[in-house]
């Protein structure tokens, strides 16, 4: 989402590592430049100004006028003035009650209903009990769309009777689903206009008063720029919000809102929606999301979505095969199963630092790739999965036509293999040699 944002900020720092001090000079014409890439990315003029007079401030300041290393106080200035333009720090959704609600609130099509499903089996994962309620009386395909997206969860879902539109009975039954169910955690899914009206916002705080949410949630559609902003102000004005949702971080929008919605409004943003799936779900941390931004990576997330992915004992197995130079293609293609649990390539390249940077640069990462290696390797017999050495000519033109590939495609992907075992052979004796050091790649 960041890409052209990010894009920008490198050409500003390229530049400055070319100087050998800064100068006053280099910060009224850094602090410009940062200005209009702001103001392009879609950021609010007032949040705008006042982030680059704060990075003025910071610069002229501080005791950095003369250095030696003018790029990188520029990047620590801006890297912490983003971090608290996005918040300061990260604000997790804690719940207490026994029958806690978290109503969630938006506009159509801003990915509400999705985000409940989310929110569900985010909270699931933390202990609690969750029911999914549909209370969008108006769009007969919300309800459906959120048993759907229950079932591939297994949470509950309550709903109304066919044409029923008493939003506060609806609630009603589904405190009592919740009790049958054992459940802790009323999930709401309100109904949404195609714009904020009087009739909508009445509703809500009709439903606000008999839920008693703990928390409020506003889903915004960051494609939708600083429109985004304006819904926020509009939602907020007339119901206790506790926090903000982003949802299609993972499109092409400049990111303005995402920039702007915590300056203007004061909430906290609780959640990223990083893509469609139930999974593509992030807690929302705004000192990693400035580093995605200047184009430094986002490491830890990168480790928590390994450490949530990976089974522990399937990769301490993978090890032990390693060590014992035993590892085969049947293991190499369960590795590459466990990758693609991660998310998309091309998203998880960008958590790595300089992984932006290569993005920005054209550098193609091709989710296909993975696909068709799955196919060479299913392609094989077990045999020649344990012993590729047998796969002769014969063997790799059937394995080809199984596989809809080439010989060619076959033939890369086995010196690949090759290479990769040599690697692993080498670096199991470097490991012999000194038994302290650890293998400096994750092997599961």
């Amino acid at each position: 989402m960041f890409s052209s944002l990010t894009q920008r900020f490198e050409g500003i720092f390229s530049r400055l590592r070319s100087r050998g001090r800064l100068t006053e000079k280099d910060v009224r014409e850094t602090a410009r430049e940062v200005r209009r890439a702001l103001l392009e990315a879609d950021v609010h003029f007032r949040v705008a100004r006042d982030f680059v007079r704060r990075i003025e401030e910071r610069l002229v300041g501080a005791d950095v006028l003369g250095s030696l290393t003018p790029a990188q106080h520029v990047i620590k200035a801006v890297h912490a003035e983003l971090t608290e333009l996005l918040g300061g720090r990260a604000e997790p959704l804690t719940l207490s009650g026994a029958e806690a609600a978290v109503m969630v609130v938006g506009l159509q099509g801003s990915g509400k209903t999705t985000f409940c499903a989310k929110l569900a089996a985010h909270l699931r994962e933390r202990g609690r009990r969750p029911v999914l309620v549909a209370l969008d009386v108006y769009r007969p395909a919300a309800a459906d769309q959120l048993e759907v997206l229950g079932r591939s969860i297994d949470v509950p879902v309550a709903r109304g009777e066919a044409g029923e539109t008493d939003v506060v009975a609806i609630l009603e039954r589904a405190r009592r689903t919740a009790r049958e169910h054992m459940a802790d955690t009323l999930v709401l899914d309100t109904a949404g206009r195609l714009h904020v009206d009087d009739a909508m916002m009445g509703e809500l705080e009709r439903l606000a008063a008999a839920a008693h949410p703990e928390h409020t949630l506003l889903v915004l559609d960051a494609m939708t720029g600083q429109e985004a902003v304006h819904v926020a102000e509009a939602f907020h004005e007339r119901l206790e919000l506790s926090g903000v949702v982003l949802t299609k971080l993972d499109g092409d929008a400049r990111g303005g809102a995402a920039l702007s919605v915590r300056a203007v409004t004061g909430l906290p943003i609780r959640f990223a929606g990083v893509g469609e799936r139930v999974d593509q779900l992030e807690a929302f941390h705004p000192d990693r999301m400035a580093g995605r931004i200047l184009g430094m990576g986002d490491v830890l997330s990168l480790i928590e979505k390994t450490e949530a992915a990976m089974d522990a004992e399937r990769a301490a197995r993978l090890e032990r095969r390693v060590r014992d130079e035993t590892f085969d293609l049947t293991d190499f293609v369960e590795q590459l199963r466990q990758i693609r649990r991660l998310g998309p390539i091309d998203e998880l390249l960008k958590l790595i630092p300089g992984g932006a940077k290569l993005a920005a640069r054209g550098v193609d990462v091709d989710p296909k790739q993975l696909d068709r290696v799955e196919a060479i390797i299913n392609s094989m017999t077990p045999e020649e999965r344990a012993r590729p050495q047998i796969i002769d000519g014969s063997r790799r033109k059937r394995i080809a036509r199984g596989s809809g590939t080439s010989v060619q495609a076959v033939n890369q992907l086995l010196k690949q293999f090759r290479q990769m075992k040599k690697m692993m052979k080498n670096m199991t004796k470097l490991q012999k040699m000194h038994k302290r050091v650890r293998m400096p790649f994750p092997l599961g």
